[in-house]
């Protein structure tokens, strides 16, 4: 969704679903949050490959899918043509008091202009509409990036803010942002989610996935060593029985759209 320019469109959908599957099957729970009943209107925001999108479908729930990745949603098109998949920006969404709820599964940590993003999920739902997710809160991956940044400044580059890609909220500066939109919230909390990565190379994966943008400017061969250095040191901590299990905490959110009297 709203990501940096770099962000256009970067995702490997092959990758995301051969080696984050995770990413949908930990939705899954947020779908028993969710509640769906037949018939209802329902926006998947960040709906990916469209495997949640698919779930809600069974459930006789009229779903569409946005996404800000074209290839993104070329997968879930390709996957699930019976569904209704849009190329959308989260910040700007193309709908206006046309869903009975809005769903957001693992994207709105990449938003960084989080009250934008909360304006316009206000503007698509009906009044008395529903808004139900779980993305990255504070803390979230916090002993993977300590060190990745530790490793690329010791290895000479610069560091800047500019170079993190996501937005972690607490629960009260997100739920106070909610409040401010004109959200009633009926749900904020922070919990921990430990996360296994697929395969020997998880960890690897996971970064080539998630966190490209730590290493702009950086050259091919010191990203090889940085990224080789930052395992080794990580392995102690985030590795067990030789499967790799990223340090993920996870804020869930629900609100209700107060009409504007």
């Amino acid at each position: 969704m709203n990501k940096r320019s770099y962000f256009e469109d970067h995702w490997n959908s092959t990758l995301y679903d051969d080696r984050h599957a995770f990413v949908s099957k930990f939705g899954n729970h947020l779908l028993e949050l969710l509640k769906p009943r037949k018939t209802e209107s329902i926006l998947d925001l960040g709906a990916g490959t469209g495997d949640l999108a698919n779930e809600l479908a069974k459930l006789g729930v009229d779903v569409t899918g946005v996404d800000q990745s074209s290839s993104m949603v070329a997968k879930a098109r390709s996957k699930y043509p019976h569904l209704s998949f849009d190329v959308a920006d989260a910040t700007n969404l193309p709908f206006t008091e046309t869903f009975d709820a809005v769903f957001s599964n693992a994207v709105l940590h990449w938003v960084l202009d989080a009250e934008a993003a909360l304006k316009s999920i206000w503007r698509v739902l009906k009044p008395g509409g529903r808004f139900v997710a779980e993305f990255g809160g504070k803390g979230n991956v916090e002993t993977i990036t300590t060190e990745l940044i530790a490793q690329i400044k010791q290895a000479g580059y610069p560091y800047s803010i500019k170079q993190f890609p996501w937005y972690f909220p607490s629960i009260g500066e997100y739920a106070s942002l909610m409040e401010k939109t004109g959200f009633s919230v009926s749900l904020a909390q922070l919990y921990e989610r430990p996360t296994p990565l697929e395969g020997e190379d998880g960890f690897r994966n996971w970064l080539d996935m998630f966190a490209r943008p730590f290493f702009n400017e950086i050259d091919e061969q010191d990203k090889q060593g940085i990224i080789a250095k930052t395992e080794i040191a990580l392995q102690p901590v985030l590795m067990e029985e030789g499967q790799w299990i990223a340090d993920y905490k996870r804020l869930v959110v629900i609100g209700y759209k107060i009409p504007i009297k």
